[in-house]
C-alpha cells in the first residue's frame, strides 16, 4: 500500500490507533483521527503512557480531529481509512466510503503488508493468548534454530535472528516495523476483529479451537467463524496450518486451505500431536504414530488447567515445524506459568484456593475452568451481555461438583434461568455490588479443600473497565479478605 502523499484517517484512538498514528507521522500527506468519544473521555479512559500520547495528539494542530456522534461522517474525503478493531468491518459508513474509492484498511493489514519476516499467527475462541505466549517462550533466545522451514530464510542468510510477540496480546504490531529484519520471526495473537478483513495469512497459522463468541459484533455465527477462518484462507503451499482436529470449521473450509495441515487433538492418536488421558494422568505426545515423543505430563507443569494441554500441543507443533530441538520445547513448556487473569492462582486462604479467570468473557473458557479442578468449587459468574447462550455452561455446572454459584452483573438473571432449566441442584446466590463483598460471600460458602473460581463467562463493561480491571479488583478483594481472616 502506497502511503506517501495520501490523505489518511484513523478511526479510534485506542492502543492500536495511537500506535498507528505515531507510525504514519511523516509517512503520509495528511493525518486525521476520528473517535466516537469526546476528547475529554478519550483522555480519561487512557492509562499510563497512552494517556500522555493521547493528550499530545489532541492538542496537535497538525492532526485533524473529529470527535463525537458524527465521527463516521464524510469518510469519502480521504484516500485511506484505517479502522480500529472495535469498528465493525462492514459498517455502512465504511462501505459507502469504499464504494467511492476510499481504501479501507487496518493497523494489522498494514503490518502484514510491511512485515519483512515470517509471521506465526495464533487465533481461536479460547487459548490464543496462552498459546502465542508459549510459542514465544519456546522460540525466545532460540531463533538460531529457525532455519530451513522458515520461508525465504536459508541458513546462510541468518545473521542474528530475533523473536517478537505482538498483536491482540496488547502490543501493537506496527511498532515492530522499524526494527524487523528478514531473518526475524513475529508471533501475533490475532482476534476475530483483526482477522475479519485481513487479505494475507501468516506463514504458520494456529487455530487453538473454534467455538462461538462476539455475537454482539458479528451478525451471526457464520460471520464469526468466517472471520476466524480468514487466518487460513490466504496461505500458500509452503505455509502451515496448525489446527484442532476437534473443531468444526464450517462447510468446505478445510478444502480451501492450501497450507500444510498439522493436527492436534485430545485422545486421537492419528493426529500429529495428541493429548492422552490414561491411568489418571494426562500427557502431550508428539507424532504418536512414529516418533512417539513425550513432551510433558500434567504433573510437570506450572500452567494450571487440563485444557491447556491442547494449547501446549499446538505450540509443540509450531516448534517442531521450525526445527526447535525437543529438549528446548520440553524445558520451555515446563517452566511456562501462563498469563495473568487466566486460571491465575491468587492466594490460598485456610486451605481454600482463589482462582482469577477474569479473561473468561464467554462460556467456553468458564467450562474449561470448571473441568480444570477436581475439588469442590464455588463459581463466581456473570457480567454484561455479548449475546451468549448459557445453556451448555449451565449443563456443565449441573454435571460437576460446583456446589455454589454466585451471580453478578446484568446477565445474572439469564444465567439463573439457564441453571434452573439444567436442574442445577447446588446453591445459587445473588452477589453483592462490590467484589470485596462478593469474595466474602464466596468464602462463607467454602470449606477447606474447596476452590473459589472467578470465571465470569461474560464481558465486564457493566461493572468494570475491562477484564484486566475486573481481574485486578478481584485479586485486591482476595488479598483484603486474607488480611481480614489472618
Amino acid at each position: 500500500m502506497k502511503l506517501e502523499g495520501k490523505r489518511v484517517a484513523i478511526l479510534g484512538l485506542g492502543i492500536e490507533g495511537v500506535a498507528l498514528l505515531e507510525f504514519l507521522k511523516n509517512r503520509v500527506g495528511s493525518l486525521a483521527v476520528h473517535d466516537r468519544d469526546s476528547a475529554e473521555k478519550i483522555v480519561d479512559k487512557a492509562e499510563g503512557e497512552l494517556k500522555d500520547l493521547v493528550s499530545n495528539i489532541i492538542v496537535d494542530d497538525g492532526i485533524d480531529k473529529v470527535f463525537g456522534d458524527g465521527y463516521l461522517d464524510d469518510l469519502e474525503k480521504y484516500d485511506i481509512v484505517f479502522r480500529s478493531p472495535a469498528i465493525y468491518f462492514r459498517d455502512p459508513a465504511l462501505m459507502l466510503a469504499k464504494s467511492q474509492g476510499v481504501a479501507i484498511s487496518s493497523q494489522m493489514k498494514l503490518f502484514f503488508d510491511l512485515c519483512p519476516c515470517p509471521i506465526i499467527g495464533v487465533t481461536g475462541t479460547k487459548g490464543k493468548g496462552t498459546t502465542s505466549s508459549l510459542i514465544f517462550s519456546i522460540l525466545e533466545n532460540n531463533a538460531k534454530f529457525l532455519i530451513s522451514n522458515v520461508k525465504s530464510n536459508p541458513k546462510s542468510q541468518i545473521p542474528n535472528p530475533k523473536t517478537y510477540l505482538a498483536g491482540n496480546i496488547g502490543k501493537p504490531a506496527i511498532n515492530l516495523i522499524p526494527q524487523l529484519q528478514k531473518c526475524d520471526v513475529v508471533i501475533l495473537e490475532l482476534s476475530n476483529f483483526q482477522l475479519a478483513d485481513l487479505d494475507k495469512s501468516p506463514h504458520i497459522a494456529v487455530m487453538t479451537n473454534l467455538g462461538v463468541d462476539h455475537l454482539d459484533y458479528h451478525k451471526d455465527e457464520a460471520e464469526y467463524r468466517a472471520a476466524k477462518n480468514n487466518i487460513l484462507m490466504w496461505q500458500g503451499k509452503e505455509d502451515y496450518a496448525v489446527l484442532n482436529h476437534s473443531s468444526t470449521f464450517g462447510p468446505g473450509t478445510l478444502k480451501k486451505i492450501r497450507g500444510n495441515i498439522k493436527y492436534f487433538a485430545r485422545d486421537n492418536k492419528f493426529v500429529d500431536c495428541v493429548v492422552i488421558d490414561e491411568n489418571g494422568m494426562s500427557k502431550v505426545v508428539l507424532d504418536p504414530q512414529n516418533r512417539q515423543i513425550e513432551i510433558c505430563e500434567i504433573s510437570d507443569l506450572k500452567l494450571v488447567g487440563k485444557h491447556n494441554l491442547e494449547n501446549i500441543a499446538a505450540a509443540t507443533l509450531v516448534a517442531d515445524i521450525l526445527n526447535i530441538p525437543i529438549e528446548i520445547t520440553r524445558e520451555a513448556v515446563k517452566r511456562f506459568v501462563g498469563l495473568p487473569h487466566r486460571l491465575e492462582l491468587v492466594r490460598e486462604i485456610g486451605g481454600i484456593k482463589f482462582i482469577n479467570d477474569s479473561f473468561a468473557t464467554n462460556p467456553d473458557p468458564t467450562m474449561a475452568a470448571i473441568n480444570s479442578f477436581d475439588e469442590n468449587k464455588i463459581l463466581i459468574l456473570g457480567g454484561s451481555s455479548k449475546g451468549a447462550d448459557f445453556s451448555k455452561l449451565a449443563e456443565a455446572i449441573a454435571g460437576t461438583n460446583v456446589k455454589t454459584v454466585v451471580l453478578i452483573g446484568a446477565e445474572g438473571s439469564k444465567i439463573r434461568e439457564s441453571l434452573e432449566i439444567a436442574s442445577y441442584s447446588g446453591e445459587i446466590i445473588v452477589g453483592h455490588e462490590t467484589l470485596e463483598k462478593i469474595v466474602q460471600q464466596a468464602l462463607r460458602e467454602a470449606r477447606r479443600g474447596d476452590v473459589i473460581i472467578f470465571s465470569p463467562a461474560c464481558a465486564s463493561f457493566d461493572m468494570f473497565k475491562n477484564y484486566k480491571d475486573r481481574g485486578e479488583k478481584f485479586k485486591e478483594a482476595v488479598l483484603k479478605s486474607r488480611q481480614n481472616n489472618d
